[in-house]
């Protein structure tokens, strides 16, 4: 979504969370798909456009506080609106903001607010976002994302109970104007104002609703393109119909959204044959049959699936124990034999593509081979000293993942790697179970290995790299090392405002990651989907939240 988020593919599913306070990246914890735009009049009559659209998981979460993944944001950015939207290629577009003022120091903002109401017509000014903004960085709240105010003055302290929430550096000057105080200059401060989590909520509505809030759609209201419908908080299927509260709602051509949860390939694309979906994503197998259809495309997402070991139980404190399940998997064979959507091997823990400084790319800078190498003999020999040192002789390891037809295939070739490299000292038993629950087993550490995604929120390293420090909340499996933590810290301080050192923190701070596994980074995610050619005016973003709908259209 966009660090957005977990994220959930047809098979393995990433995320966003937290601990203390919490970490983006959407991507995205995380599930993960996406879509591209064009905006024109539709032909077809106006009963016609409704889009009938593949899901990949169910729909945790609609409190924009609260949401970790990419299926909650992907609907928060279709349901609702911040300052700003973003479009194709996350280009920042106008939202509730019709002005933005920024102070010669880059410290202070000062928005505009367009007149504009919630679908239940509840007025919305600058309060609901000072009421948002107050209520995500609440301890109290505990808001996984709440990290991402970083920056916004006295946000930690208040994150750390140092200071109330009305001390947040945001204030209402009257109904239409916001202002917005920050301790350090952000580079990526409107790309973030386009995220869900800094949207506005409405105060009366979310404290009516209580716990409730975010839990079905009957306890929501919306100030976005669409309005949600038909979810009860565990369905699988829901829709999103045109709100006509919105603001631009003039420029919003669908009807309607209707969203079905298929976790089987096989049974979303047999819908999409006859006509009861209008997109689909693709298993590998029939991926390799639909590559030549001139509905098959390719979206690559800025996500990354890895590997969390969980560090409080003593054998996964062995780096060596780490380093030999990592080498133990054939990453070459898992993309293109099991996966066969385009997703390639990772170089680390940060997409490819996702961010350059000098014409470099930052994975190829922050590469480091031997985290992500298939090496059987290194393998096999770290994995018996790694025995001995922790004082076993053999190892039964849960393997927890997502119930989708990808992600059992993708823990099937794991299982079967990490078996058949290490011998009979070892056995894996896969966990595959629906996504809410690997997210709540995850948070709760309630396993052995993990396999996790990302999806960048925004597209900065730091997306990323933020999950991993020692008091994040998206850290499930523990790993702490204070040389990271340092780099970490000082590329959003003392050397924020110098590209270049701020470059060489990250990059470093990432080689330590991997040098010390304190993950085992494994693919980036690429998905083949079918669209129907009738559809029109998608916008995907690699980052951040993936889709927005606000201009897609159906043209018969």
């Amino acid at each position: 979504m966009s660090g957005i988020c977990q994220y959930i593919e047809k098979g393995v599913v990433t995320r966003m969370k937290l601990k203390k306070f919490a970490t983006a990246g959407a991507v995205m914890a995380v599930s993960a798909l996406t879509l591209a735009a064009c905006g024109s009049k539709s032909s077809s009559n106006d009963s016609k456009q409704v889009l009938n659209w593949d899901e990949t998981a169910e729909l945790p979460s609609m409190d924009l506080s609260k949401a970790t993944d990419v299926v909650s944001f992907d609907q928060l950015n279709n349901t609702m609106e911040g300052l700003y939207r973003l479009g194709k290629d996350s280009k920042v577009e106008p939202g509730l903001a019709k002005k933005t003022h920024v102070s010669d120091d880059g410290l202070t903002y000062t928005f505009d607010l367009r007149k504009s109401n919630w679908s239940n017509g509840d007025k919305l000014t600058a309060k609901d976002f000072v009421y948002s903004w107050q209520r995500t960085v609440d301890p109290k709240t505990g808001s996984q994302y709440a990290y991402l105010f970083d920056g916004v003055k006295n946000a930690n302290d208040i994150m750390d109970g140092k200071k109330k929430t009305s001390e947040l550096g945001i204030k209402a000057d009257g109904d239409y104007k916001l202002t917005v105080t920050l301790d350090k200059k952000i580079p990526y401060f409107k790309l973030l104002m386009g995220f869900p989590v800094f949207f506005p909520q409405n105060e009366k509505v979310v404290k009516d609703a209580g716990s409730k809030y975010g839990t079905a759609s009957k306890y929501m209201v919306y100030n976005g393109p669409f309005k949600l419908t038909k979810w009860t908080g565990s369905n699988l299927s829901w829709t999103a119909t045109k709100n006509n509260k919105y603001w631009d709602k003039k420029n919003v051509k669908l009807d309607a959204i209707n969203f079905k949860v298929n976790k089987s390939n096989s049974t979303s694309y047999n819908l999409y044959k006859t006509d009861k979906l209008d997109g689909t994503p693709l298993s590998s197998e029939q991926a390799k049959q639909l590559k030549n259809d001139k509905e098959f495309l390719t979206r690559s997402a800025a996500s990354t699936f890895y590997f969390q070991y969980n560090q409080t139980q003593k054998r996964f404190q062995n780096k060596k124990i780490r380093q030999a399940l990592s080498m133990a998997i054939n990453r070459k064979q898992l993309t293109n034999k099991v996966l066969g959507d385009g997703s390639t091997v990772s170089k680390g823990l940060v997409s490819k593509g996702l961010a350059k400084n000098d014409g470099k790319d930052f994975a190829d800078q922050a590469y480091v081979k031997e985290g992500v190498e298939y090496n059987k003999a290194e393998a096999k020999k770290l994995w018996q000293e790694g025995l001995k040192e922790v004082g076993e002789t053999k190892m039964d390891i849960n393997l927890l993942s997502d119930d989708t037809d990808k992600a059992k295939d993708s823990t099937e070739f794991v299982q079967s790697q990490i078996e058949s490299t290490l011998g009979d000292s070892v056995n894996v038993h896969v966990q595959n179970v629906p996504f809410k629950t690997r997210l709540t087993r995850s948070e709760q550490g309630d396993f052995d290995l993990v396999i996790s995604a990302w999806g960048a929120d925004f597209a900065d390293p730091i997306s990323f790299l933020d999950l991993f420090t020692s008091d994040n909340s998206q850290n499930d499996g523990e790993w702490k090392n204070a040389d990271y933590d340092k780099l970490i810290q000082a590329s959003k301080t003392t050397d924020a405002g110098n590209t270049d050192k701020r470059w060489d923190d990250l990059v470093q701070a990432e080689k330590i990651l991997v040098q010390e596994q304190g993950i085992a980074p494994l693919y980036q995610q690429s998905t083949a989907w079918m669209v129907k050619s009738k559809v029109k005016g998608i916008i995907y973003n690699s980052s951040g939240a993936s889709y927005n709908f606000k201009n897609t259209y159906i043209k018969e």
